[in-house]
Order: structure tokens, then sequence, then C-alpha cells
């Protein structure tokens, strides 16, 4: 599987952004779909994932209510609709799949990074 993102940037606080990821390859072996973050200096931290089959959503607490995650199968494209941006969201953003089966394997894209200014 390959992925690639698209859509950070530099942005004020307040604003919105919206991530994308393209899927290509074996995608019909994706279980779960995500997004992580790691800022300068941080570990890498889950932002929001969403599963396949049955579509439920996991969101940190950091951006809940905040932003939402979502998907088009039909393009094999994943999306991060990001609003009310702070600071504190500032970080490269990465696309994450996991496989089905076991063991199950991760993918990930080459990161986007997103600015958001005071």
């Amino acid at each position: 599987v390959q992925l690639v993102e698209s859509g950070g940037g530099l942005v004020q606080a307040g604003n919105s952004l919206r991530l994308a990821c393209a899927a290509s390859g074996s995608t019909s072996h994706i279980n779960v779909m995500g997004w992580y973050r790691q800022a300068p200096g941080k570990q890498r931290e889950l932002v929001a994932q969403i599963i396949v089959s049955g579509s439920s959503t996991n969101y940190a607490d950091s951006v809940r209510g905040r932003f939402t995650i979502s998907r088009d199968d039909a393009k094999n494209m994943m999306y991060l609709q990001m609003n009310s941006l702070k600071p504190e969201d500032t970080a490269v953003y990465y696309c994450n799949v996991k496989t089905f089966g076991l063991p199950s394997y991760d993918y990930w894209g080459q990161g986007t990074q997103v600015t958001v200014s005071a």
C-alpha cells in the first residue's frame, strides 16, 4: 500500500485546514485508516482513526469536536477536516493504514507539515 498526503500548510489559529491521503496498491487489505502527528521533540501520537468495516471512529481527546476523519472508498481517499486550529496542533501529520490479518502491517505516508500561528 502506498500513501500520499496533501493539504498541509500555514494557518492562523482559529482557521481550518483539510488534509487528504491518497491510497494505492493493495487497498482491499486495509482494515484501519488513521492520522497521526508528531511535533518537534515529541512522540508520534494518534489523532484520529476510522475502521473501514462499519466506519466507527476514534479521536484523541485533544482534537475531539474540532477534527473530523472521513474517507471516500470510491476514490481510495481519506481526509482530516481540522477546524478551530490551535498553535499546539502544529506538527507533521502522517497518514497510516493497518491491514487485515495476522500479522497486521502498518503503512505510512511521507507526512505533511501543519503550522498554526498564534
